[in-house]
């Protein structure tokens, strides 16, 4: 009888291995034994995804036309990936020989589509083998050795193969025909960009292009406020309007206090109540992945590209919990063991803390909000120092702050004493607050000082000479986004929406996007040019504005309502209550009505149009040397003539020519009939690094120049 273990990534695989017994490494799997194991298993992996649905040119589409549109596969085809050919076949030839499978990939939705869809490109016969589930939240060796001893049903997790494998039709439907759709209209007013639609990344990005706009919009305007300030006590105190009120302007303001019996200057206050409470605040909640995104980027400024690269290192060391969770809470098995562990966890922060709190609440741990995957915290097993000098420095920060806040539940609460204080003027209320503080407790782990600030000692019924002053303040425009602030507007993004119900479901599902793809949406609306980062901020460049404005008229697209729709149906079809066919039918339906629709709304946006051209004339580089008609443009991977796709002109430079690359200004020269500057570091057919200069012959093909005869090749020592 022959299993076979298929893991996600080759990192994966080796972590499986590496908690077995023996295991002898061969070309694209491992042969590995241990008692928890069958006789004979072997263990392999994929590279994340080897297929991947087929691009339109597999259905018979070839070239842009509204005529190719729509593009809706009877049967949707996967193509194995490129460069994954060799590994794929090894995976299939072991499946195709397995009496049992286990699928080892991610546990999570993700994870089950990856092994499903090889499984099904593999035409393996599923119905004549068993196939079993690995479901395990860290690659820690105790942790897998006890997920293979307790293997689960795959079955159980089949539902979640067809909820992804749902999502990603619909999102290969939407993604093809209206990406084509907005792009060949806006093509037609000079704009050669492809212009990216999808179902979460155009939400997304207008949500960024909103706040843009209300920056851009927004006009300070002058308020005031009024407050008291003692002038003969130590120490002095201010205290504020009771409730809190603002004055449009000085009219308004001088209004009220006639009407109140007041006037500035020095005046008299009499102490209504104070009230002293000692009050406590627990430390943060446990990490999930966006929340730990966000705070990264708050301290450390990383990108939630970055920050989830980090953590998935040190997931696939061992030494982190699995990453991609959406959940804050552990169960009372993580409690035990992390309070088990505590003294070493604190060694590494701080040798000196003193750990008091051993009795789990419910703020951290909560097994019924507990559902594929825990909060990420700290592993049993812990960085050696090798381990850690080894870290990039962001993966050092992010080990520590996941570390630090996990170990912040066992310290005691920040404790301090509040003293409020009420004031009778006239017949209005001031209020001042003074804390004193009794315990740092758990944020002496982050250098957290809290400054006293202390009141006079005073009794009910005092009087005490004050100043009544205007406060004059200007009104602030919204802060533009960070990725930080971003990811956490993602997950909340159903609190923007009227219906009740949309928001509900948002709230169920937590948002648009998830914690695995989240980071990727942003990083990839910054590589299509739609966004630019800003020291922190995020802004959307003209290009993502004209998409922007685009798609505008199609609410469903601009919206995370669509999303909120979207996510109901991919639940339902999880829980077997609704079927894939009807899902994709009602998303043909959308698109045939927007194929429809679009075309007269683009043709009729002048501003649009307009904008679309000026955006088109600055990224025009140079007259095309080839046909002279059309402008030579950045067509993504190279520069290309504007007419490549139309008429049939050829012209092109690869942005990567041997491990090197052109600048604008090189192309600028080289359209002038112009040599290149010296470019150096070229490496050649035989590994040989050398300098030369390019440019055009008489046809309008690239010439090298070296730019000495003498090669550039390694000193010797």
């Amino acid at each position: 009888m022959t299993t076979v273990i298929l893991a996600e990534k080759p990192k994966q695989a080796a972590s499986y291995a590496k908690a077995f017994s023996e295991s002898t490494r061969k070309d694209g799997y491992y042969q590995v034994s241990d008692r928890i194991l069958p006789d004979e298993t072997f263990l392999t992996y994929g590279f994340g995804h080897l297929v991947e649905l087929s691009k339109p040119e597999y259905y018979g589409k070839t070239g842009m036309g509204l005529e190719n549109l729509p593009i809706f596969p009877d049967k949707f085809h996967y193509d194995v990936t490129e460069n994954s050919s060799k590994q794929f076949y090894v995976v299939k030839d072991l499946l195709e020989r397995a009496d049992t499978i286990v699928v080892a990939t991610d546990c999570d939705r993700e994870g089950e589509n990856i092994a499903w869809s090889i499984m099904k490109k593999a035409k393996i016969d599923t119905s004549s083998k068993e196939i079993k589930r690995l479901w395990i939240n860290s690659l820690e060796k105790a942790v897998i050795r006890q997920g293979f001893s307790n293997l689960k049903d795959d079955r159980n997790y089949y539902k979640y193969y067809l909820e992804a494998e749902a999502r990603k039709k619909s999102d290969w439907l939407v993604g093809m025909n209206l990406t084509e759709l907005y792009s060949i209209l806006l093509q037609r007013h000079g704009l050669n960009k492809i212009l990216s639609i999808g179902r979460v990344q155009t939400p997304t990005l207008y949500m960024i292009e909103q706040r843009d706009r209300s920056i851009a919009e927004f006009k300070s305007s002058d308020y005031y406020e009024l407050e008291i300030e003692s002038t003969d006590l130590k120490p002095k105190f201010t205290a504020k309007l009771s409730p809190l009120q603002r004055f449009e302007d000085q009219n308004s303001l001088n209004v009220f206090k006639q009407a109140k019996g007041l006037a500035n200057g020095v005046n008299h206050a009499t102490v209504k109540s104070i009230e002293n409470e000692q009050k406590a605040t627990p430390s943060p909640m446990l990490f999930s992945l966006s929340s730990l995104q966000s705070e990264v980027n708050r301290r450390f400024k990383a990108s939630a590209s970055e920050t989830l690269a980090a953590v998935q290192n040190l997931y696939e060391a061992g030494l982190l919990s699995y990453p991609r969770t959406d959940c804050n809470y552990i169960t009372q098995a993580e409690y035990d063991y992390l309070k088990e562990n505590i003294q070493t966890y604190g060694a590494l922060i701080d040798g000196s803390l003193n750990f008091t709190q051993f009795e789990a609440k419910k703020r951290y741990v909560d097994g019924n909000k507990v559902q594929e995957h825990y909060a990420i915290i700290p592993t049993k097993q812990v960085a050696s120092q090798e381990q850690y000098d080894e870290f990039s420095e962001l993966e050092k920060k992010v080990y520590w702050l996941v570390i630090s806040t996990t170990i912040a539940m066992f310290l005691e609460p920040y404790r301090y004493n509040e003293t409020s204080m009420i004031f009778n003027l006239g017949q209005l209320e001031f209020v001042t607050k003074g804390k004193i503080l009794i315990d740092q407790g758990w944020k002496k782990l982050f250098g957290i000082k809290q400054s006293d600030t202390d009141l006079p000692s005073l009794d009910i019924g005092k009087t005490v000479t004050v100043e009544l002053r205007e406060i004059k303040k200007q009104t602030k425009p919204p802060k533009a986004y960070t990725e930080g602030t971003l990811i956490t507007a993602m997950k909340t993004a159903g609190k923007t929406l009227s219906d009740k119900k949309a928001q509900a479901i948002l709230k169920d599902v937590k948002g648009i996007g998830t914690e695995a793809t989240r980071a990727n949406i942003i990083s990839g609306l910054q590589k299509k040019g739609y966004l630019v980062n800003k020291k922190n901020e995020l802004h959307v460049t003209d290009l993502g504005k004209i998409l922007c404005r685009a798609v505008e008229s199609s609410r469903l697209l601009t919206s995370v309502e669509m999303t909120a729709k979207w996510e109901e149906k991919l639940q339902q079809i999880s829980k077997e209550s609704y079927s894939q066919d009807a899902f994709l039918d009602q998303i043909k339906k959308f698109i045939s009505e927007l194929l429809l629709r679009v075309p007269e709304t683009v043709e009729n946006d002048v501003r649009l149009k307009e904008e679309a051209a000026k955006v088109a004339a600055e990224d025009a580089i140079g007259v095309c040397p080839k046909c002279h008609q059309g402008q030579v443009i950045d067509k993504g991977k190279f520069y290309g003539c504007s007419n490549y796709d139309k008429s049939g002109c050829r012209f092109s430079i690869s942005k990567d020519l041997m491990q090197q690359s052109f600048s604008k200004e090189d192309i600028k020269k080289l359209l002038a009939g112009k040599k290149t500057s010296v470019i150096n570091g070229l490496v050649g057919k035989k590994g040989k690094a050398f300098s030369a200069r390019f440019f055009l012959d008489d046809n309008a093909e690239l010439k090298l120049e070296f730019a000495s005869k003498k090669r550039f090749s390694k000193k010797k020592k």
